[in-house]
């Protein structure tokens, strides 16, 4: 497991999965440890992982000072992994609220990133929020499942702000495209793996500016591929249209069938996806293919 030192002394841990050309990854939650990710569906098939522990998380040291768990705070750990591994450029993945790292990390060094690929990611950063309009929506087209009965409410009330631990618990289905056994021994080490103090302090007041964040990416030359699921509330395939929208050389790929996880529900369609993409920006590839408790904030 190797370590390396962010500017202010803390120590941070990265770990390495399959071989070849490196794609950094950052992990969402907000601020969980980087082993849910897995190998994101046997993309390590393809590219080495190099997936970071945020500060505080999973073998990354906790910080002196709290208020560092502050996402753009964060930025400059990431450009410390960058300069870790030796890297001039690099292909950056993010997940759901990693997100926001990625694009804080972009605005402010988009000499250094090749491609950017944000998976169910959040664009906060970017003045794009999800709704609990936006969640109902995704909510209604599960009135099939088994399990929808007794997890609607419940999931109401996560977005309305009067959770219980019982209904996360109970509407935890809904972030998952298949509640099968994989889905449920995934979402069983959420508690475990998330830090819930930096969560709190993670989209803290004075983490984004997005008039600012918008201005940069429009200028952005980095290939940027933004991955949904048709069945994920946060965000919906049509608001991460919206976000492609706001990159000059972005792409948008939504797999049927999976929730904000969707390398667990499609994991082929998944790594192919991702890449394809990858081998388009690095000049090797050719054209193809489609167009929590500590809680799974996204």
């Amino acid at each position: 497991m190797p370590i390396f030192a962010a500017p202010d002394g803390t120590r941070l841990a990265h770990h390495t999965r399959g071989e070849g050309e490196p794609l950094l990854c950052l992990p969402g939650g907000p601020m969980r440890a980087s082993a849910y990710l897995g190998d994101l569906g046997g993309l390590r098939r393809h590219r080495r992982l190099c997936v970071l522990d945020l500060r505080g998380t999973g073998d990354s040291g906790l910080p002196a000072d709290p208020a560092t768990y502050r996402c753009d705070r964060q930025v400059q750990d990431v450009e410390a992994f960058r300069a870790h591994l030796g890297l001039d450029r690099v292909d950056l993945l993010a997940h759901s609220a990693g997100g926001d790292l990625a694009l804080l990390y972009a605005v402010r060094h988009p000499e250094r990133v090749r491609s950017l690929t944000l998976v169910t990611g959040r664009a906060r950063a970017l003045g794009v929020d999800f709704t609990a309009e936006h969640r109902a929506e995704a909510a209604a087209r599960r009135e099939a499942e088994p399990w929808f009965a007794s997890a609607r409410e419940p999931y109401g009330r996560i977005w309305a702000g009067t959770a219980t631990d019982a209904d996360w618990d109970a509407a935890t289905p809904f972030f998952y495209g298949r509640w099968d056994a994989a889905a449920r021994a995934h979402a069983a080490t959420e508690v475990e793996q998330t830090n819930e103090e930096a969560a709190e302090r993670y989209a803290a007041p004075g983490a984004f500016r997005p008039d600012e964040a918008r201005a940069a990416v429009a200028a952005l030359d980095a290939r940027v591929l933004i991955v949904a699921g048709a069945l994920d509330s946060g965000p919906l395939p049509r608001v991460a249209a919206t976000v492609a929208g706001l990159f000059p050389r972005a792409e948008l790929a939504v797999l049927p069938g999976a929730g904000h996880f969707p390398w667990l529900d499609d994991p082929l369609g998944f790594s192919e996806t991702v890449a394809r993409f990858l081998a388009l920006a690095d000049g090797r590839g050719t054209a193809g293919g489609a167009s929590r408790r500590g809680r799974p904030r996204s």
